[in-house]
């Protein structure tokens, strides 16, 4: 079995072994010749691959020192071809026996792929107009002492891709630009959040009451305090004490926890950007949302035409505004705006085979949501904000001065997924407290994920909040959008997975 077809995926367990045993065996031999590549500690290099093929003209009979992974070799006697796999690229090796000397020829036609080398060498083109660097130097720097998958059929079983991203990153190359894209999109955000005057911030992770979703958290102990914590569900709650405080624009950009099932869609740790604009309003914020996301297509890629989950996607700004009555309306065909009695409202859902939650009160409000939940969200394919969303289902939402019914909130809709949530945020302390104290009866009859109550932010509301807009937005869902990927796990690096047995 030649060194540039070594399937670990499908070799035989025993093969497997002795390619590992074999490596072991040369790093033990290169320890005793005293030439141990670990105790290497540093290695200067002044070109990356992408860079040399990219600027060849200025690159071309010009010595240069590069490092990377030995991704393929071919030995032909005197001279062999190897590739090198750096950053942000591959390129070709040309290695003679003549330019580095018989010992090291010798050394190199040990090494195994997937050993680190760095290398020096003269930039030119094969005679297949190849670009190369013949090698003047080569040095091990680390040794691969497990075979990589075999190269022509890659890594391909997506459970092992993600519990191994590390060997997903190197046999997979593609797989970098997800997060390459990722690293642009947050960069982006944070770049137009700033320019708009908006403050970064942190807040803890850890508290003691979780609150700003309705979400179920993990929940950890502090020893020294003797008190159970709950990892935060959202930022919301202290960046809004933030704006009580003075601070009108603050954002936060950081990980979520939220104890719930993993599907193409979410993951129990995620990472979203909250932000709150003191003297705005929900308005504002989809302003903002269509202006993040359309602007890093057009900076990342180049146009408004993206593709997601099978779908042309234009994310051109001028984005649908639809309320939910009116969505219901167009989808479902009921008027909820001619609606004005719960028990009607209910009847009219179920009569379209919707059916209410068994913890949600028989409601106009529930009976609107539920319908719109179960369909109206699954046929939204271009961007659309779904605006006017039920007291019932926004407990930190102000009402509408127009219907009280419905608050001042947004959830964009991109292929049927929700990317952002926004409000004109509840400055009331009282409705504030009502609010909470409803959520508490939901949660004693059962509904774990309802909100708590936190005294200590109704008293900072007592201070005094502005009129505020707020808004989150999923990171790892901008991200699928923007790298066409259909799971979450394609744009974190190191996804939850369930413990191998």
């Amino acid at each position: 079995m030649s060194e540039n077809q070594n399937n670990m995926q499908t070799a035989p367990q025993e093969d497997y072994n002795e390619l590992v045993k074999v490596r072991r065996e040369k790093l033990a031999g290169l320890k005793n010749d005293g030439k141990d590549p670990f105790q290497i500690t540093k290695f200067d290099f002044d070109a990356s691959a992408a860079d040399i093929k990219a600027n060849y003209e200025q690159y071309e009979g010009k010595t240069v020192r590069i490092a990377g992974r030995m991704m393929s070799r071919r030995i032909m006697g005197k001279a062999s071809f190897a590739n090198v796999q750096d950053t942000n690229g591959n390129i070709q090796l040309y290695v003679s026996r003549n330019d580095i000397g018989d010992d090291n020829y010798a050394a190199f036609k040990k090494y195994d792929i997937g050993d680190i080398i760095g290398v020096e060498g003269i930039v030119f083109k094969t005679r297949t107009e190849e670009i190369s660097v013949h090698i003047s130097s080569i040095t091990l720097l680390s040794k691969s002492l497990l075979p990589l998958p075999e190269k022509f059929h890659g890594l391909k079983d997506t459970d092992t891709r993600f519990r191994q991203r590390y060997v997903d990153l190197i046999v997979n190359p593609d797989v970098k630009r997800n997060f390459i894209i990722r690293s642009q999109f947050i960069k982006f955000m944070r770049k137009y959040l700033d320019d708009m005057n908006y403050i970064e911030v942190e807040t803890p992770v850890l508290n003691t009451i979780a609150g700003g979703a309705s979400a179920r958290p993990f929940i950890t102990h502090h020893n020294t305090l003797n008190l159970d914590m709950y990892m935060r569900i959202a930022t919301e709650l202290p960046l809004k004490r933030l704006i009580v405080g003075g601070m009108d624009r603050v954002y936060e950009i950081g990980r979520i926890f939220r104890n719930e099932g993993m599907d193409p869609k979410h993951n129990p740790e995620f990472t979203s950007v909250e932000l709150y604009q003191a003297y705005a309003d929900f308005h504002d914020m989809m302003d903002i949302a269509e202006g993040i996301i359309s602007g890093a297509a057009k900076e990342i890629h180049g146009t408004y035409e993206v593709e997601w989950m099978g779908e042309k996607i234009d994310l051109t700004p001028g984005w649908r505004r639809l309320t939910m009555v009116d969505a219901v309306k167009e989808y479902v065909g009921i008027d909820f705006g001619a609606i004005t009695d719960d028990a009607e409202a209910v009847a009219a859902a179920e009569a379209k085979g919707v059916e209410l939650a068994e913890t949600a009160d028989k409601t106009w409000g529930n009976a609107l949501y539920a319908c719109f939940d179960q369909r109206v969200e699954e046929k939204l394919i271009q961007p659309t904000f779904i605006t006017m969303y039920p007291v019932e289902v926004s407990p930190l939402t102000k009402a509408s001065p127009e219907d009280p019914r419905v608050t001042e909130r947004f959830e964009l809709f991109i292929c049927h997924s929700e990317l952002a949530n926004a409000y004109s945020e509840l400055n009331d302390p009282d409705i504030q407290r009502e609010r909470f104290e409803k959520q508490l009866e939901l949660r004693d009859r059962g509904d774990d994920e309802a909100e708590m109550l936190d005294e200590d932010f109704l008293t900072a509301l007592q201070y005094g909040m502005p009129p505020t807009g707020g808004m989150g937005i999923g990171v790892d869902r901008a991200v699928m959008l923007l790298t066409n990927s259909d799971t979450i796990r394609e744009v974190i690096l190191f996804p939850t997975m369930k413990p191998l047995d």
